[in-house]
């Protein structure tokens, strides 16, 4: 029997006051529904996902790609709608499916799985996910009888005043026998206050026909929280970041400060290294042991290796290798690579490019779309000019080459190995190699010259 998730994914999300679909809205840099989707992978007992789209559909087709399957809801008519549309997706009726909001990024793996096993071991038609929580404004109340059973569930619009104070909720979680869950869906009806179809009304179907229904109690009541507004949004992510830094620091990761400290959930971190505040390191990051990261630096998608330091600096899609200091203030882009034991300094940019062991830029200082070998030396102000206004173009800097302040490198270009640049020279042809290049105008010293010149103008205001 096929296992399904259905991720209701289709709403506007209006309490969000912009245009993105709410189930796209990043936390550490990544949407909120790739979190519910790798989560549910990671289970290994799902065999089909489908997502329901509608708002914006193709917004978060681009996200999750071919992982999933799409059913589209043309109107938003409901929850109980929304999984409707579903039905032809779901081929084996005698398997069952796990229904999930698209907006809880925090659900995690083993909820999904627990529930499961309590929907199998208790041989239940339907669960329903609960939990209690301090403030259920908002959430539909989980109604029993007095030997403790689901009796239904009343959404907090058409609660009774006793009923408001029910603390315990609907998570928007069930887990439903296929063929029941499409019988029922096919009695729900729409004569409500907002005139929708709600999936919670399989709740009293089911009952009627004395269906066994059963609950599973989730104890971390923040793992059901649903976002709606970009303030939850923000609490969503301060708790994800709470999680991934606690379970770091558990594994050797030391962090200064780690409230100011924000690490995305696909990042490797190894033991010994040290982050401190005010650090975002997203995306597939790696970080090797023993580096020091931060403060005040921003890594995306890049690989920091052994007893890197990297400081006040921006660090994106590039790698640093080991030994390697950079910074403060250092911008590496574009797939920059960083050779071993390199100093990268103070308001440097390298972009798209690649150096060798022990070069060294320490300040003001671009290196772009280049070639550069070991033991090079960039003075202060030297800067690769890449760029005509059309086209880029490649600087190769051979090994062993020092270069002086002050110098630009037109590309086309190649320094050859052991060569010096003079500093202030403006270089438009190759350098061959163990040469002294200079390019630059010759000094003129003239002699008294000012002295002169006041005095001249003195004669003339007189």
């Amino acid at each position: 029997m096929k296992k399904y998730a259905i991720i209701l994914a289709a709403g506007k999300g209006t309490r969000m006051k912009t245009e993105l679909p709410k189930c796209a809205y990043p936390l550490l840099r990544k949407p909120m529904i790739a979190y519910i989707v790798e989560n549910i992978h990671h289970t290994h007992i799902i065999d089909d996902i489908i997502v329901v789209v509608g708002h914006k559909a193709q917004v978060i087709k681009d996200i999750l790609g071919d992982t999933v399957k799409y059913a589209f809801q043309e109107e938003q008519l409901g929850t109980g709608h929304a999984v409707m549309v579903a039905e032809p997706l779901v081929t084996d009726l005698d398997g069952a499916s796990v229904i999930l909001p698209g907006d809880m990024p925090l659900v995690d793996t083993a909820t999904i799985e627990k529930a499961f096993q309590e929907h199998k071991d208790r041989r239940h038609d339907l669960t329903l996910v609960t939990t209690k929580v301090d403030d259920p404004t908002g959430y539909g109340r989980i109604v029993r009888n007095e030997s403790g059973y689901l009796e239904e569930i009343v959404e907090h619009h058409e609660a009774s005043y006793s009923q408001q104070t029910i603390n315990e909720i609907n998570t928007g979680i069930y887990i439903v026998d296929n063929h029941l869950l499409f019988a029922a869906l096919k009695q729900i009806n729409n004569n409500n206050l907002k005139k929708e179809y709600y999936l919670t009304d399989i709740i009293k179907i089911c009952k009627e026909s004395n269906h066994v229904i059963g609950t599973y109690f989730l104890k971390e009541a923040y793992r059901a929280m649903g976002v709606n507004d970009l303030y939850a949004l923000s609490i969503a992510e301060a708790r994800l970041r709470l999680n991934i830094n606690r379970e770091l620091m558990l594994r050797g990761v030391a962090m200064i400060n780690p409230e100011t400290i924000t690490i995305g959930d696909n990042v490797q971190i190894e033991e010994n290294v040290t982050i401190h505040p005010n650090t975002y390191i997203t995306g597939n990051s790696v970080i090797k042991k023993g580096a020091q990261i931060g403060p005040n630096t921003e890594i995306h998608e890049s690989k920091i290796g052994e007893r890197v330091i990297c400081r006040h600096s921006l660090v994106y899609n590039s790698i640093i290798h080991e030994d390697t200091t950079v910074g403060p203030f250092a911008h590496l882009r574009d797939g920059a690579e960083i050779g071993p034991k390199n100093r990268i300094g103070n308001f440097v940019e390298v972009k798209k490019s690649s150096t060798g062991f022990n070069t060294k830029a320490s300040h003001l200082a671009y290196i772009g779309d280049a070639t550069i070998g070991k033991n090079v030396n960039f003075g202060c102000g030297a800067i690769t000019v890449n760029y005509d206004g059309k086209h880029k173009y490649q600087t190769i800097v051979g090994d062993d080459v020092f270069i002086g302040c002050n110098v630009n490198m037109i590309a086309p270009i190649e320094i050859e190995e052991g060569s010096l640049i003079a500093a202030g020279s403006t270089l438009t042809q190759n350098v061959p190699k163990n040469s002294l290049a200079i390019a630059r105008a010759y000094q003129v010293n003239k002699e008294n010259y000012i002295k002169l010149h006041r005095s001249k103008e003195k004669k003339e205001n007189e």
